[in-house]
């Protein structure tokens, strides 16, 4: 593995300069995309998603069609300029279709898709600039899309990632620790049922580092739950006044 161009760890301080169970900045806002039927935009930091959600609709071709639930599907792709180091190809690449696959199985738990036989749901997620926990932030704003389309869901799906650096468990990856570190867990959780809905692992961990991962990943997970309620509170509120002049 390449020696980092900076200490990723030093004195319990992360190169960015937050603690190990710190979130970096989380931004999130609601009905970005104005020829969606739901959007909603989420940075972590200087990582940022962009999710748009249309449907549902009759699904074409019908024979695709489901009698009994609909079917959802997902897209996750990242801009030509999303990254530092060089411009990525815009034709999609094998990360991208997996992470599209990853991304719809996270959500499915969460969406009531009896409701909707016969019927599909698109989700297209864009990321603008990528600095770590790209697929965790798409799955946030994914999720907030779909909600504020009004899809009939049982709970929000929060994505947060967990890394070990140096031996040490951390929140929300960025973009050197995602790249040098010795794992990573990306982690899909709906905090209002308690129910983890992705849950990857890469690298080695022990036991006790990976309870204590998951217990980090719920922490944030909640975290991050609180400011995309506030989000769909501030838009709807809006809303209200702006039909009833409140």
């Amino acid at each position: 593995m390449k020696k980092p161009p900076v200490p990723l760890l030093q004195n319990g301080v992360r190169a960015d300069g937050r603690a190990p169970d710190q979130m970096r900045e989380v931004k999130i806002s609601v009905g970005v995309v104005s020829n969606a039927d739901g959007s909603a935009m989420v940075s972590y930091g200087t990582t940022t998603a962009v999710a748009a959600v249309y449907g549902p609709r009759e699904m074409h071709p019908r024979h695709l069609s489901l009698p009994d639930r609909g079917v959802m599907r997902v897209r996750y792709h990242m801009a030509p300029f999303s990254t530092k180091d060089e411009r990525k190809s815009p034709t999609p690449s094998r990360r991208e279709i997996e992470i599209s696959k990853v991304l719809r199985e996270a959500l499915e738990p969460a969406i009531v898709l009896e409701q909707y036989p016969r019927s599909r749901i698109d989700v297209f997620v864009e990321i603008l600039q990528a600095d770590g926990s790209t697929r965790v932030a798409s799955l946030t704003a994914a999720s907030l899309a779909l909600a504020d389309a009004g899809i009939y869901m049982r709970d929000l799906v929060i994505g947060v990632s967990v890394g070990l650096v140096d031996g040490t468990v951390v929140l929300d990856l960025n973009g050197l620790e995602d790249q040098y570190g010795e794992g990573d867990l990306p982690v899909g959780y709906m905090p209002n049922l308690k129910r983890f809905t992705l849950l990857q692992l890469d690298g080695a961990w022990t036991r006790e580092a990976f309870l204590q991962a998951l217990n980090l990943a719920v922490r944030g997970a909640e975290h991050v739950y609180q400011i995309a309620r506030d989000a769909l509170k501030t838009k709807y509120m809006s809303v209200a006044e702006e039909i009833y002049g409140r």
